[in-house]
Order: structure tokens, then C-alpha cells, then sequence
């Protein structure tokens, strides 16, 4: 596992990494054995430290702290808003408003433990975002999260009536098929039984991730390309779902 790591960036204080989509951040508190990207940094380059997480299902840029005092220092750009994040999300439905925000507070789901929702006093929250391409049933945009929120953005779009085009806890679907969008062009080919899906996680990538240095302050900006499952969705709606 350690040679599959995908290093952004790395040095004395800090190590950025593309996170692979299905991996954990950090250890499950119940599952500590299950694969994660902090035993696996550890393993690697000795004591790491959790600066912010993503969740195991999305891909992207993820920073992490070599040193206490980098840590420290991250933390603070974080818990002051002072760290731009930007996401690239694939949603069902197609979003009329070219850019807009989201201000809506975010909280623990009242019968669902495993959720989050929008709830009246919960912890404020804010997504702004922007419109990169319609398709006939679906919409891909940029969104930027001025707070960082459990699920945020997966709560965030489904709750103004665009969740995302895959999402198993928020949305309508568990994955993302070639037929969704060919609809009665679609065939099996005579060697497959069923249909495999081109993406079975949620349609969401961390794209970007600016914050200053935590030891120059030097400003930095770190960038992932989308990975090949999300890659080949727009691709396939680029071609029939226009």
C-alpha cells in the first residue's frame, strides 16, 4: 500500500496527498485495521498529524502535519476560514442559477446518527458555487466551502433539491450507469450478465486546496485532477447526456 500513495507535495512540515476515493482518512473507531491514509503516511514518514479529513468515499487533496508546530498552525487556518476549498460535484437535476450560496446551519440528523441535516440551531454553514456544465438530467459545478461541515456539501445540494448523482446517504442512487444516460441505445454486450457501473461512489472531488505555508506563510496552492471514475461519467454525459 505504501508505493500506491499519490504525494502532491512534500517536505520538512507538511505532506499533501491525492486520497484515492473508498479509502479512510484516519482509522474507523470501530475497524482501526481497515486500510487508512494516516497508518499508511505514518508507516512512511514516521509521526503524522490530522490536520482535516475527507470523507472515505471522496477523492482529493487532503494536507497533513509532519511537525506539532505545523499542525498547530494549519489548524488555526482552518478554524479561522482562512483556507480555500474548493469541490467538484456532479448533482441530479439541472441547476437553473448559474452561481449562488448555500447558508444553511448544519447539525446531527435527529433519527439517523450516521447523517447530518439541516437543522434550526445548528452550526452555521456556508457553500458557495458555480455552474461548470449543464447536461439534460445533470449538472456539474464548483463549489467552495467557507465552513467544513460533516457531509457539507452532500447535505448542502440535497437539501435545495440537487443531491448528488451518486450518493448512497443523501441521494437517489448507489451508483452511476452507462444506461442512465444512453437510456434504450443501451445494450449489453453478449459477454456481461448485468450492468457494471462507471462510478459506485459519491460524484465529489476535492479539487483544491489553498492556505499559506505553515512555516514561510508562503502562499500555496495544491491541485487534484479528477480520477478516472468521474472522468469517465462527464465523458459519457458529454457525449449522450447533452
Amino acid at each position: 500500500m505504501k508505493n500506491q500513495l499519490d504525494i502532491v507535495f512534500e517536505d520538512e512540515d507538511i505532506v499533501v496527498v491525492n486520497k484515492p476515493a473508498n479509502l479512510l482518512t484516519i482509522p474507523d473507531r470501530f475497524s482501526p485495521q481497515k486500510p487508512n491514509l494516516y497508518h499508511q503516511l505514518n508507516e512512511r514518514f514516521g509521526k503524522i498529524f490530522t490536520v482535516h479529513r475527507l470523507d472515505r468515499e471522496t477523492s482529493g487533496i487532503l494536507i497533513f502535519a509532519k511537525t506539532e508546530e505545523a499542525h498547530k498552525e494549519l489548524s488555526r487556518q482552518f478554524q479561522e476560514h482562512l483556507v480555500d476549498k474548493i469541490y467538484f460535484a456532479l448533482v441530479e437535476g439541472v441547476m437553473h442559477q448559474p452561481e449562488g450560496l448555500i447558508d444553511k446551519p448544519l447539525g446531527q440528523h435527529p433519527t439517523h446518527p450516521e447523517k447530518m441535516a439541516v437543522v434550526k440551531h445548528g452550526k452555521p454553514s456556508r457553500t458557495r458555487y458555480k455552474v461548470v456544465q449543464h447536461f439534460k438530467n445533470y449538472t456539474f459545478v464548483e463549489a467552495t466551502i467557507e465552513t467544513g461541515r460533516t457531509h457539507q456539501i452532500r447535505v448542502h445540494f440535497q437539501s435545495i433539491g440537487y443531491p448528488l448523482a451518486v450518493d448512497a446517504l443523501y441521494g437517489r442512487k448507489q451508483a452511476f450507469l452507462l444506461s442512465d444516460v444512453k437510456l434504450k441505445k443501451f445494450k449489453l454486450s453478449k459477454l456481461q450478465d448485468e450492468e457494471l457501473p462507471i462510478m459506485s461512489r459519491t460524484t465529489l472531488h476535492a479539487g483544491k486546496l489553498t492556505f499559506a505555508h505553515p512555516r514561510t506563510g508562503e502562499p500555496m496552492t495544491m491541485t487534484a485532477e479528477l480520477p478516472k471514475d468521474f472522468s469517465a461519467v462527464l465523458k459519457q454525459l458529454q457525449k449522450w447526456g447533452v
